[in-house]
């Protein structure tokens, strides 16, 4: 359990105004309620390898018997650190709503995946707010089968925001969801797909034994609807093989080569159509570079510093979705011929760096 130990949560914590800002929240919800409470044992300030400071998690019966995590550590606790003084640290703090399977404390792996997020946070600077989601690339409980392999992001439905003398913060809540429920928000919603899916996920508590909601054909019919009449909400998306590169010819001039892995060509394909199909721009991020595609008249394609920015029109665009199958080619486009694409393997990786699964 890396450095956590279930501790008693710390007696004197009048120089901790953050932290008893976030009781008092939880005060209004679990009045007269001991927590379990997991400490780190060594800070993350002294070279401890967990930035949470501590996870507390109370037991519920309602609507369905459930452990309630809530971090403490993504705001400041102790003292004003940060320069922003309207939030306190990142401005949240996570919640995670885990089904109880009978057991007599809260399973231990979801402490360790909170600190996991947290590193994320802390070495990336990235916030994690409503509306987002992650693709954890395998179960988010790693020594268990299970199909929910991915999270989405949303307001705890029973914690509201609130301020502490550091500023102001509010409690996003992990939300456990399936590799095909994850495609479906990259190409609609997070926010409008957990809230067709709210009265199948009471609380939005996360359920490792339950399969996919898009197996009820009513639902996804009714998801299907709203992607095509709403478009998607993916604004940037993140490709680990991203590359980019420009050849020149002096009989057919410039062109481009654009390279992304297998993986991610599905899920931009659909993506890519709920974006330009519906007068938005889409963001492709890479390690070392940015392509930007952009809906126009008229296809044409420009270097602005690392940045390629692709404006294409309509039937460019249509032929590019169409032609995004998760399988190592290369291909150069009918309706737009300065433009090559190659799709190369994807290596999914476990947390030691063995490669599990190849795609393409």
């Amino acid at each position: 359990m890396s450095e956590n130990e279930h501790v008693q949560k710390p007696e004197d914590k009048a120089e901790s105004p953050g932290w008893i800002a976030i009781d008092n929240s939880l005060s209004r919800l679990y009045a007269g309620i001991e927590p379990f409470h997991y400490g780190t044992l060594i800070s993350y300030r002294l070279g401890g390898p967990d930035p949470l400071e501590g996870v507390s998690v109370y037991k519920r019966e309602e609507p369905v018997p459930h452990w309630h995590y809530v971090t403490y550590g993504f705001t400041e606790l102790h003292e004003k650190e940060s320069k922003n003084a309207e939030y306190s640290g990142f401005g949240f703090e996570l919640t995670f709503r885990l089904v109880c399977e009978s057991e007599e404390e809260p399973p231990v792996w979801a402490i360790n995946f909170l600190q996991n997020l947290a590193r994320y946070v802390f070495n990336s600077g990235n916030v994690l707010h409503p509306g987002h989601h992650l693709d954890a690339n395998g179960p988010i409980e790693s020594d268990r089968a299970t199909p929910i392999t991915a999270i989405a992001l949303v307001e705890d439905p029973e914690l509201e925001s609130t301020v502490s003398p550091f500023g102001q913060f509010r409690f996003v809540q992990v939300v456990g969801i399936t590799a095909d429920e994850l495609d479906l928000i990259k190409v609609w919603n997070t926010r409008s797909f957990l809230e067709l899916a709210k009265n199948r996920l009471p609380l939005y508590v996360t359920d490792l034994n339950r399969q996919s909601l898009l197996a009820d054909s009513e639902l996804r019919s009714a998801a299907e609807l709203s992607v095509r009449t709403e478009g998607s909400s993916t604004g940037h998306l993140y490709l680990e093989s991203l590359i980019w590169e420009e050849r020149k010819s002096m009989l057919k001039g410039r062109s481009y080569v654009l390279q992304l892995g297998a993986k991610q060509a599905e899920s931009l394909a659909r993506i890519l159509t709920g974006r330009l199909m519906h007068d938005r721009d889409l963001t492709l991020i890479g390690p070392n570079t940015q392509v930007v595609m952009i809906p126009d008249l008229q296809n044409r394609i420009v270097e602005v510093r690392e940045e390629l920015q692709l404006y294409l029109n309509a039937e460019a665009a249509a032929e590019l979705s169409r032609r995004l199958t998760p399988r190592e080619s290369e291909f150069k486009l009918d309706t737009m011929k300065s433009l090559s694409i190659r799709i190369v393997k994807t290596l999914l990786r476990d947390p030691d760096g063995n490669v599990v699964e190849t795609i393409g």
